[in-house]
């Protein structure tokens, strides 16, 4: 599959992408800048031999894309989507925002969103797209170790059956990872809060933590 990473040059979409281009899928790498997306298609590049991966601006890298993953801040996603938002009609989007604030003596806050979630936000912006939510609670730095498998499940939520067994499959494609259906897009919220949660034990043990869904 060819998988588009809408600002992708961060330290999520550059894990995830090369993650996903070790599993042997074709990778784009978007910014607002289109020399920003070719150097980090050329990290990928350069960490996964062999790698098909290119860079690019945002709205270039979706055009043929078949999965478009949306991993940048919560604070980009709505001018970011607006821009993009006819070139994403019939795709399968996976958001993986977390809306988080950093506030001084608490660490990460989960923020209140509007639209109750940034997946659920993602959907009213691209009526045309097949939104889920999927990859909130892997920590990049874990990503980006490729000799390691990783240890976590990933919930993707949805309202698109088929949408989400293909993120499910592309999740289950990561060495050590098991994707699960999270159920409704309404869930999201309750996933994205989680990362909040994580980022401050991370901070508070000096580790990365994950996730595992017992019983399933």
């Amino acid at each position: 599959m060819r998988l588009a990473f809408v600002g992708g040059t961060g330290p999520e979409g550059l894990g995830l992408a090369m993650r996903f281009a070790a599993a042997g899928h074709a990778v784009a790498i978007g910014s607002r800048s289109p020399e920003r997306g070719a150097e980090a298609a050329e990290k990928v590049r350069q960490r996964v031999p062999g790698a098909q991966a290119d860079g690019g601006q945002n709205a270039d890298i979706v055009a043929d894309a078949d999965v478009v993953f949306l991993t940048f801040p919560y604070e980009g996603q709505e001018p970011t989507l607006r821009a993009i938002a006819d070139r994403l009609a019939g795709k399968i989007v996976c958001d993986v925002v977390a809306p988080l604030q950093f506030v001084k003596g608490k660490g990460a806050v989960a923020v209140d969103v509007p639209g109750h979630s940034a997946a659920e936000e993602a959907a009213a912006l691209l009526p045309g797209a097949r939104v889920v939510s999927a990859f909130q609670n892997l920590a990049a730095e874990k990503l980006m170790e490729l000799e390691h498998p990783l240890e976590a499940d990933v919930i993707v939520c949805g309202d698109d059956a088929e949408a989400k067994q293909v993120v499910i499959g592309l999740a289950n494609a990561i060495p050590g990872v098991r994707g699960i259906d999270g159920g409704a897009l309404f869930n999201s919220r309750y996933v994205e809060m989680l990362t909040a949660l994580l980022i401050n034990l991370n901070r508070r043990h000096k580790t990365q933590t994950t996730i595992r869904i017992v019983g399933i």
